[in-house]
């Protein structure tokens, strides 16, 4: 009763505003490719059930229009599910509106996680020596080097130490995404904020934009067509690239605002980061402009078990199912600690980066209890994607809605829980010691 009665007076004051339609979990729930008998990787049926039933009770709070989760354990799927609708279930959808449900081959915006794939093609170049992480952006780019950036590195970058975190309110313009070299040239006029190379301040848009640059003047083709000839064609994936062709806006759920209002600090620290506010985001997210254009940074779609199979070609080392797209050298390079528990200027928490990834951390982390060697990137706000060694699994936990800050959010770190408690850490097929 003390928690119920606790629970209206956070709601009085608008702290769980913004909730979906719940439907019966067992109604809404889609399975997606075959899944192995967990005895077969180790595991008891129990634990990989228990998991999924953290899923179901987050979907139970209301936040999300859809979830999807997709695990591998020693390459099998152990699961591989969604729960809840793809579209016109979101707040504020007229009642009358078509239900949409999601299924395993929906389509999920990967939002900030996109920065890992977008990191892997800068180290597959690097692989290929045509460039090097430790030389200036200018020297591709010699735009780049206005206004003091000339010393940033692309290491500088991949760390989120380039001193350029902050995004130009004017890059929300969508009319932009038709034209790029408008945003570079606003990010080329950007002044660093922090001396370069120094502290770790997160790069929500800025890097993503200069990387597809880069890519462009060192291998001669656009980022997107980069990406699908070498890694998502040979991985035979639904669809595992930055935006959407028109025909297919309608195979990806609709984000959804959720939960309540931000306030500050976190309503500021979005706002400088993104340059608008989170609110504003999401409905440009579910802008056809937005979906089919091209933003490095934030617009990777796939489905869960396309980003899964990224994290799964990692957490092997650079091959999937024998085929071999990074260097094994390529990987450890790629995931290795470079701002190991500094505090990040712009997120205001202690973060540890490789080039690329956000890391696990001991005792507890981003990736659950004990999970020191795990690496991956979150995505707005719930989306979480993983590899970790030691329990040899890669993870990818996609949704649609937007909740930041509520009492029972605190259901997704229960799923995170589970998957480090319940899966042991007997082990990996691939090394990552340097």
């Amino acid at each position: 009763m003390i928690g119920v009665m606790s629970l209206k007076r956070w709601e009085i004051r608008g702290l769980t505003s913004k909730r979906v339609h719940v439907f019966d979990p067992v109604e809404v729930t889609a399975f997606g490719l075959p899944e192995v008998e967990p005895g077969s990787v180790g595991l008891e049926r129990d634990a990989v059930e228990s998991i999924w039933s953290a899923v179901v009770d987050f979907y139970k709070t209301g936040f999300h229009p859809a979830l999807g989760l997709c695990i591998r354990r020693r390459g099998e799927v152990i699961l591989d599910r969604t729960i809840g609708h793809a579209r016109g279930n979101a707040p504020g959808d007229l009642d009358g509106n078509p239900l949409v449900p999601a299924t395993p081959q929906t389509l999920f915006n990967f939002f900030s996680g996109s920065k890992a794939v977008t990191a892997m093609l800068i180290h597959l170049l690097a692989e290929r020596e045509q460039l090097h992480v430790d030389e200036p952006v200018a020297t591709f780019i010699p735009e780049f080097a206005r206004n003091r950036k000339h010393r940033i590195t692309i290491r500088d970058l991949l760390t989120h130490r380039g001193g350029i975190p902050v995004t130009p309110t004017e890059a929300a313009d969508l009319e932009m995404l038709r034209d790029p070299q408008r945003i570079l040239e606003m990010i080329y006029e950007l002044e660093p904020s922090y001396r370069p190379g120094t502290v770790p301040a997160y790069h929500a848009v800025t890097s993503g934009f200069v990387f597809a640059e880069l890519i462009q003047r060192v291998s001669g083709l656009g980022i997107s067509e980069f990406l699908q000839e070498e890694i998502s064609k040979p991985l035979s994936m639904n669809h595992f690239n930055y935006g959407l062709p028109e025909e297919r806006l309608d195979d990806a759920a609709l984000d959804a605002c959720t939960g309540p209002k931000l306030v500050w600090p976190l309503k500021d620290i979005f706002r400088k980061a993104l340059g608008i506010s989170v609110e504003d985001l999401i409905a440009l997210s579910n802008d056809p402009r937005f979906r089919t254009g091209v933003i490095p940074s934030a617009n990777l779609f796939a489905t869960p078990d396309d980003i899964c199979r990224f994290f799964e070609l990692l957490l092997a080392g650079g091959i999937y199912e024998g085929t071999r797209v990074f260097d094994e050298s390529t990987v450890r390079k790629a995931v290795a600690p470079q701002t190991p528990g500094q505090i990040d200027r712009m997120i205001l928490l202690p973060l540890s980066y490789s080039m690329g990834f956000m890391l696990g951390t001991d005792p507890v982390g981003l990736y659950g209890f004990r999970a020191s060697k795990a690496f991956g990137h979150v995505g707005l706000s719930n989306i979480l994607a993983w590899a970790d060694p030691e329990r040899d699994i890669s993870v990818a936990l996609m949704n649609s809605g937007k909740p930041f800050f509520a009492l029972d959010t605190a259901y997704w770190p229960e799923i995170i829980r589970r998957i480090s408690t319940r899966i042991p850490r007997d082990g990996s097929r691939f090394s990552f010691d340097t």
